[in-house]
């Protein structure tokens, strides 16, 4: 099936309210009896207990060596486009004619990365969750997984992980907001989780930060017809396979092409029931400017750019642009350096996603000298008095007065 970009619209996600309950619940039952409910709550959901691994070297977990190889030269391209994104973020000041002004850039010192480890062990988001905070300068970073597959705690490990527990869920994301045994509260969670992991970040983002509350995963492609049918076919399947839910639109004004890649999705039973679920979507725009007004609506996760007659800088809503068929958003979700924890649901309209930046707290100084004392304290006086803010006033005006006595 082919839909009209004219007539299509965003599927709402199924709201369950008992998930935000049952969270809730769980929650307020760790913040009041700590590791009691975090150790009950593991064995209820997990079946495990809660375990503190201590990390080893990267190399004594004895991986294969090809997957070895590969986690390595993944952490590498992670770590040197984190170090890009980290330059100019650097503490200064300027000084004029009232004082010296400037700013701090310091490390959030306490980082919780969450990842996920129930359908599939999912390596990369260890390097990817983790290596930012590193580059960042956070002292304290701890991983939490359900898993102990030795390939996340290899990854975790290279990425610079300081801690490992195993715990999953709900209760991972209280052990981090409010501690676990010697495990003090951190400042920060950041990583993927399903609808209960997303539930309990979003009840505890009021007392520590979060990276952003992930849906499931999205895929726009733009397309003018010139591709492989089987790449970007793929390039829709490899989105669609992470969730239930997930969603790939491909968009094009070639009708033709669009039919070919039909035909070419319904020849397996299992790709033409994705098209049947909606999980796989194709997208008919009567020109090039209705598909990116489209994007720009949309504003998705992924955004791949398959059109020579497009260029990049009309596109300005995605979490990130993959430009050509070259550019497989599989080799962003591993290899490229960019991170992959993205903005989902249209929220990259107002952010981008997980980078060093997540990590680094911009403070600033202020020191005022004789002649600023007078100068700016009369011109700031007006505004208190406005503002009806006396204490401001005379805060201000004893300053100034204080200036035409020296």
């Amino acid at each position: 099936m082919i839909t009209s970009a004219k007539n299509w619209s965003r599927s709402k996600l199924p709201i369950d309210s008992n998930v935000e309950t049952k969270v809730q619940e769980i929650l307020q039952a760790i913040q009041l009896n700590g590791d009691l409910e975090i150790d009950r709550y593991s064995m209820e959901f997990d079946q495990q207990p809660v375990k503190l691994i201590e990390l080893k070297a990267f190399d004594d977990y004895q991986l294969t060596p090809e997957l070895a190889s590969s986690i390595k030269f993944a952490a590498n391209r992670i770590e040197k486009f984190a170090r890009f994104q980290k330059q100019g973020n650097e503490s200064r000041s300027f000084t004029d004619e009232f004082g010296t002004f400037g700013q701090v850039i310091l490390p959030i010192e306490r980082v919780g990365a969450y990842i996920p480890g129930g359908r599939y062990p999912l390596i990369s988001t260890a390097l990817m969750t983790l290596i930012p905070a590193k580059v960042a300068g956070s002292p304290v970073r701890i991983a939490c997984s359900p898993s102990n597959h030795p390939a996340i705690l290899a990854a975790a490990s290279l990425a610079g992980a300081t801690q490992f527990i195993q715990i999953g869920g709900v209760q991972a994301i209280g052990a981090l907001a409010f501690g676990y045994q010697d495990i003090t509260p951190v400042d920060i969670i950041v990583g993927p989780g399903n609808a209960w992991v997303n539930e309990a970040k979003k009840q505890v983002q009021s007392r520590v930060k979060i990276d952003g509350l992930a849906g499931p995963s999205e895929l726009l492609a733009i397309c003018d017809g010139n591709q492989p049918i089987d790449w970007l076919a793929l390039d829709a399947l490899a989105q669609a396979e992470h969730d239930p839910l997930a969603c790939s639109l491909i968009v094009s004004e070639d009708l033709d092409w669009l039919n070919k890649m039909l035909n070419f999705l319904e020849e397996k039973n299992e790709t033409k029931k994705l098209l049947q679920h909606k999980q796989i979507e194709l997208i008919y725009a009567e020109s090039v400017e209705e598909a990116i007004q489209f994007s720009e609506q949309y504003a998705p996760e992924h955004l791949m750019l398959c059109h020579q007659s497009t260029q990049t800088q009309s596109l300005n809503n995605y979490g990130s642009l993959f430009i050509g068929s070259n550019s497989a958003v599989a080799l962003g979700d591993y290899i490229t350096g960019p991170n992959h924890t993205l903005p989902t649901l249209g929220y990259s309209k107002q952010g981008g996603g997980l980078n060093v930046n997540t990590f680094l707290r911009c403070l600033t100084t202020q020191a005022v000298n004789e002649q600023g004392r007078q100068a700016l304290s009369k011109a700031a006086m007006s505004i208190a008095q406005a503002e009806g803010l006396n204490f401001h006033y005379e805060s201000l005006s004893i300053r100034e007065i204080a200036a035409k006595l020296d």
